[in-house]
C-alpha cells in the first residue's frame, strides 16, 4: 500500500513538473512585443543585432541600446526600474545590499530562464575591477518582481521584454552584452554637484567610459590598471578623436558649473529607490511584495552640504571703443591716472551725468569693442594689460554709487 502511495506521489510530482515546463519555456521564449519590434524597424535595427544595457540608479531607469547597420549603437527604449537597494556607490562586500556600479559583461550562461524572480540575468559581479579592489558578492541580478537585495528589479513584464531583447541578440551571434551601471546620469551638472561625495573619484572613472560611449556610439574598451578602470583607445583615429574631444568638453563644462555656483550636495537613501511610475502605483497588486517600502520615504532627496559660490568673471579690456569709453569715464576731475593715455581720435562722446548712465554706457561700449576686437584679431591686443592697470586705479576712485551695479553683475 505504501509503495503504491509513493509511486502515486512521484507520478503526480512528475506530472506537475511536466505541466510547469511549457510555462517556463513560454516566458523565456516570449517574442519581443510588437510595438518594440516596430520601433526597431523604424530605427533601422535588425532583430538579431547587438544590444547594450545601461542602468541609472538615481533616475531608476534601464536603457536598451541596439546596434544599427553602421555598427554604432542607438537608444532603443528606456524601462523604469521598480526597485533597487542600497545607496549610490559601488558594491563592496557581501550583505551590504548595494546594487553594483561599473562595467560588466553578460554572456549567455548568465541568463536564467528558471529564475525564482520570474526571469533574470546575472550582471557578472564581481568583475576584474571588483576583484582587484577586494570587493565580494554574488548573484547580483536584473530580474522580475519588485523586490531587491542588491539587484535591479524590473517587474515581471519589464524583465520579459528586456530578457527577450538580450536573448535575440545572443541568437544573432553576439558573444557578450556590455552592462553599464551608473549612480546617476553622468552629466556635467550632476558631477559638479556631487564633487564632495566620498565616491567621486570612482564616479570620475565611470564618467570617462560613459563619455567615450556617448561620443562614439560604441562600447568603451574597458580594462583595469592600478585598481582603477581604464579605457583602451579606439583603433580608428577619428573615433578616438571624438572621444577625446568629448572628455575635454565635459571637464570644461564641470568647471563652468562650479564657477557658476553649483552647490555641493548629497542624495539621501535609506535603502535604494523606485521609479516614480511605480511609486504612483505602489499599492497595485501587480507589483506584489515590494522590498522595504518604508525606506522609500527618504529616497532621492538632495541635501546641500556646501553652497556654491559664483565666481566673478575676469574683467577684460580690449583696445578700441571700450578703452575709450572707460578712459573718458575715468577722465573726470581728479579721476584719471596719468598713465591712462589714448591716441587722438575724431570720436566725440558726451559725458554721462548719472552713475546708471555711465554703467549703461560702459556695458554698451564693452560689448561693441569686444565684438570688434574679436572679429579683427580674435584676441585682445597686447596693450590691453596697460589699459586694465589704468582702469583698476581709475575705478577705485569713482564714487561708490557709480560702481555699485558693477560690470558683469549677475
Amino acid at each position: 500500500m505504501r509503495g503504491t502511495l509513493r509511486a502515486g506521489y512521484a507520478g503526480a510530482t512528475l506530472l506537475a513538473l511536466l505541466a510547469a515546463e511549457p510555462a517556463l519555456a513560454s516566458k523565456a521564449d516570449a517574442p519581443v512585443p510588437g510595438r518594440t519590434a516596430a520601433l526597431m524597424r523604424e530605427k533601422g535595427m535588425a532583430p538579431g543585432a547587438g544590444v547594450l544595457v545601461r542602468v541609472f540608479k538615481k533616475e531608476a531607469e534601464l536603457e536598451i541600446w541596439k546596434q544599427r547597420a553602421d555598427g554604432r549603437y542607438a537608444l532603443l527604449k528606456t524601462f523604469p526600474v521598480c526597485r533597487w537597494s542600497g545607496r549610490l556607490g559601488p558594491k563592496r562586500k557581501t550583505g551590504d545590499r548595494q546594487a553594483p556600479e561599473g562595467f560588466y559583461d553578460i554572456t549567455p550562461r548568465l541568463m536564467n530562464p528558471n529564475s525564482a524572480y520570474h526571469l533574470s540575468f546575472d550582471t557578472g559581479f564581481p568583475n576584474a575591477y571588483d576583484r582587484a579592489n577586494g570587493y565580494t558578492g554574488s548573484y547580483l541580478m536584473v530580474h522580475g518582481v519588485c523586490s531587491s537585495m542588491g539587484c535591479y528589479a524590473m517587474t515581471n513584464a519589464g524583465i520579459e521584454e528586456v530578457y527577450a531583447l538580450l536573448r535575440d541578440a545572443f541568437k544573432g551571434g553576439q558573444k557578450s552584452v556590455q552592462f553599464q551601471a551608473f549612480p546617476f546620469r553622468m552629466t556635467a551638472r550632476n558631477m559638479a554637484r556631487m564633487r564632495d561625495d566620498p565616491d567621486i573619484d570612482f564616479w570620475r572613472q565611470l564618467k570617462a567610459g560613459n563619455d567615450r560611449f556617448e561620443a562614439t556610439g560604441l562600447p568603451p574598451r574597458v580594462t583595469v590598471a592600478g585598481k582603477r578602470y581604464a579605457f583602451t583607445p579606439y583603433r580608428e583615429r577619428a573615433l578616438e578623436a571624438q572621444a577625446t574631444a568629448r572628455l575635454h568638453a565635459e571637464q570644461e563644462a564641470i568647471a563652468r558649473q562650479i564657477d557658476d555656483g553649483a552647490p555641493s550636495i548629497r542624495i539621501t537613501y535609506a535603502d535604494g529607490g523606485m521609479h516614480p511610475h511605480f511609486a504612483r502605483m505602489r499599492n497595485h497588486p501587480s507589483l506584489g511584495i515590494i522590498s522595504r517600502p518604508e525606506a522609500l520615504a527618504f529616497a532621492g532627496r538632495d541635501v546641500v552640504i556646501r553652497p556654491g559660490v559664483r565666481k566673478a568673471p575676469p574683467v577684460m579690456v580690449a583696445q578700441g571703443a571700450v578703452s575709450l569709453t572707460f578712459a573718458r569715464l575715468a577722465s573726470g576731475p581728479g579721476a584719471g591716472p596719468a598713465a591712462l593715455r589714448l591716441p587722438a581720435t575724431d570720436v566725440q562722446a558726451s559725458q554721462p551725468s548719472s552713475p546708471s548712465a555711465r554703467i549703461a554706457l560702459a556695458h554698451d561700449g564693452a560689448r561693441a569693442a569686444m565684438a570688434s576686437a574679436a572679429s579683427a584679431s580674435g584676441t585682445p591686443t597686447p596693450v590691453a594689460g596697460a589699459y586694465a592697470a589704468g582702469l583698476t586705479s581709475a575705478v577705485s576712485s569713482w564714487p561708490h554709487g557709480m560702481i555699485a551695479m558693477g560690470p558683469s553683475a549677475p
